[in-house]
């Protein structure tokens, strides 16, 4: 039976008249890596305010490691928390913040060095810098280490490669990747679509609501329209024309391309190569495209929109 170490059932948080959060939703198993993938201001730093009990719902429930929200003290014991920003004591040394926090917990860093030698090996050697002295990629290790050198059962990681070069992007999903093997379940955030596919199951939220939970290869095969990629010089203005087009459902760029999809089941490109031709495109190129991950979210956010506007 796959045990349930998050279970999230109908969470919603507003600040005032913004609604932060709706009708939250999800699970994350034993031993699992799932990620919670969208843009800024989606949610996803609420939510784990209110699952690390930092923060109330205004209503909905939860359980952490099998704890209710309720019991505040005993999921702060369980959990390891990374939040988005550094949040270390920027003038005490790496080896002093990480004996400060293993302290608070009533352990020592001795005592679960096994499960932060992976990556506090390349922190040793700035062991007696101060943490405000650390680049980015550092910074994030030591702030991973400090959350788990209490040995949580559960841990919480809010958008932690915002903000960092690619190479230490990657060598921290690597690190993921071997804390996974251990058995720990990981609640990843993270803005970035080419992350998602790192996690064993996704929850892609927009606007506080959940559009859709579960694997990515999952996620992409339920798209249903027809995708193609248009490029052209003229980008600006291919957006503005294809946005009037008739049969035009969702148009968006996508590095040196233009994304796009039609209203019919079955598109024909000539008809849409002929609009753009009396439009003045000479140079158009339309291709059919298979989709990504972030082209599934933007389709899943239109459709949401649209059906809002209804």
């Amino acid at each position: 039976m796959n045990i349930m170490n998050i279970l999230v059932e109908h969470i919603s948080k507003s600040f005032n008249t913004i609604r932060a959060l709706e009708d939250v939703s999800f699970e994350v198993g034993e031993g699992e890596l799932f990620g919670l993938i969208g843009p800024d201001g989606g949610g996803k730093t609420t939510l784990f305010r209110i699952l690390t009990t930092l923060m109330l719902p205004d209503s909905g429930n939860a359980t952490v490691a099998g704890i209710p929200l309720s019991d505040y003290r005993a999921i702060r014991r369980s959990v390891g928390y990374m939040p988005g920003r550094f949040s270390l004591y920027q003038d005490l040394s790496v080896e002093e913040n990480l004996k400060f926090f293993a302290s608070i917990f009533g352990t020592t860093v001795e005592a679960n060095y096994h499960i932060i030698k992976d990556i506090y090996v390349q922190l040793e050697p700035f062991r007696t810098r101060r943490a405000g002295a650390l680049s980015g990629g550092m910074k994030q290790k030591l702030a991973l280490c400090c959350a788990l050198v209490h040995r949580p059962t559960v841990l919480f990681l809010d958008e932690p490669t915002t903000g960092v070069d690619p190479v230490a992007r990657k060598e921290f999903w690597e690190m993921l990747k071997r804390l996974k093997q251990t058995g720990i379940p990981i609640l990843v955030s993270t803005p970035y679509m080419d992350e998602a596919s790192l996690c064993d199951r996704v929850a892609l939220i927009q606007q506080g609501k959940i559009l859709q939970t579960d694997t990515t290869a999952a996620i992409t095969r339920s798209f249903r329209k027809k995708l193609f990629a248009l490029k052209t010089t003229r980008v600006y203005e291919l957006i503005n024309d294809l946005q009037r087009y008739e049969h035009a459902h969702s148009v968006y760029p996508f590095g040196e391309n233009i994304h796009y999809t039609d209203t019919r089941s079955e598109p024909e490109p000539e008809d849409l190569r002929s609009f753009l031709f009396h439009k003045g495109y000479r140079d158009i190129e339309i291709k059919r495209i298979d989709p990504t991950i972030e082209d599934s979210f933007m389709e899943l956010a239109t459709e949401k929109f649209l059906t809002e506007m209804q």
